[in-house]
Order: C-alpha cells, then sequence, then structure tokens
C-alpha cells in the first residue's frame, strides 16, 4: 500500500476496522509502501455474490478487513479510507526483520 503516492506526510496512523495499528508492532513503513506484519483479508466478491446481495436475497459474513490511513498533507489531516491492498510474498518474514 503506498502512502507516498498520495502525497502523504509522515507521521502515519493506520487503522484496520477501526482499530489504530502500532508501527514496529503491526506494520512498518518499507520503500514508501506499508507492510504488515500479517495477512490482510479482503473479501473477493465475484458478480453472482453481489448481485444477490444487492436484490436482498442474502448478505455477507466472510472476513473484510478495511485498511485506512491518517496523515498530513499541506498541514492538514487528511484520511484514506479502505486502501487497496497488494499481497506480497514473506508478508511476516518481511514485517519481523
Amino acid at each position: 500500500m503506498p502512502p507516498n503516492s498520495a502525497g502523504a506526510e509522515t507521521p502515519f496512523t493506520v487503522f484496520i476496522n477501526g482499530v489504530e495499528q502500532k508501527e514496529g508492532d503491526d506494520f512498518k513503513v518499507e520503500d514508501g509502501e506499508l507492510r504488515f506484519n500479517r495477512p490482510i483479508v479482503k473479501e473477493k466478491m465475484d458478480t453472482g455474490r453481489w448481485l444477490a446481495m444487492y436484490l436482498g436475497l442474502f448478505g455477507t459474513y466472510r472476513k473484510d478487513e478495511k485498511v485506512d490511513l491518517q496523515f498530513q498533507r499541506a498541514g492538514k489531516t487528511q484520511l484514506v479510507a479502505d486502501l487497496a491492498v497488494t499481497p506480497y510474498e514473506n508478508a511476516e518474514e518481511s514485517a519481523a526483520s
């Protein structure tokens, strides 16, 4: 997840499903990206499931984690909600080092 691409300035405040994450314990900033020490789970929704939910046939109870980023830009506090998640290999090893 690239916080710097939005012109974000440190420090970053990161939330997963509204729970604040601690830099160093839960994530680190590396090469302009947020790197978490565990996989972030995003629900994959196909067209059929989306249509059934839209029509009210059933809801969804799958795990879907939302990552929000609060930062400073030009002296103003800003928030980007539901950041796109890009999986990467060796997530636990990368965050632990």
